[in-house]
């Protein structure tokens, strides 16, 4: 004798992936900056002061 498993509502499979995708992106937003990336934006907002004030002599 075979059980065949029920497939879930689509609601209740919006449901879990919602769920899924909120504890994913929450883990995702607890992850620490890597350095790299950090000293990217540094020199990203450097440039763009400089750029800024180069353009404001003209």
């Amino acid at each position: 004798m075979f059980l065949q498993m029920k497939e879930p509502a689509p609601m209740e499979q919006n449901s879990e992936i919602s769920q899924k995708l909120r504890s994913l992106y929450e883990a995702v937003q607890e992850e620490a900056i890597p350095d790299k990336f950090l000293d990217l934006l540094e020199k990203l907002d450097q440039a763009e002061q400089a750029s800024r004030s180069t353009s404001d002599e003209h």
